[in-house]
């Protein structure tokens, strides 16, 4: 007497597994995809364009340090450049601590 109406459910249930599956997941794809498209793809980009950057620092440009110190770049070796950052006061950086390269002649002005 127990055992016949827990066959029932059972069997009805058993027809649209599949179906249900696929609906519970689909907000959690639906998520990862909005994630995927606002947060990780742009930061991908940034890192990249970071990168890009830093491997192109050239003798001349203004660069800004990890610790907040602003310089010139005097020379360019493999992974460090010497900065100076006042008359007769050069350090050495390593080239993955630079926050920022600044072209020679400034930046782009922001209303162009």
């Amino acid at each position: 007497m127990f055992i016949t109406p827990a066959y029932a459910q059972a069997a009805g249930g058993a027809t649209g597994g599949a179906t249900a599956f696929l609906i519970q997941i689909a907000p959690l794809a639906l998520i990862f995809v909005i994630f995927y498209v606002l947060m990780i793809r742009p930061q991908q980009q940034a890192v990249k364009t970071h990168r890009a950057k830093v491997d192109a620092v050239k003798k001349g440009d203004q660069v800004v340090t990890g610790g907040g110190l602003v310089g010139k770049v005097t020379k360019v070796e493999a992974d460090h450049v010497e900065v100076e950052l006042a008359p007769q006061v050069k350090v050495r950086a390593v080239k993955a601590t630079l926050s920022d390269v600044i072209p020679p002649g400034g930046a782009k002005p922001a209303n162009d």
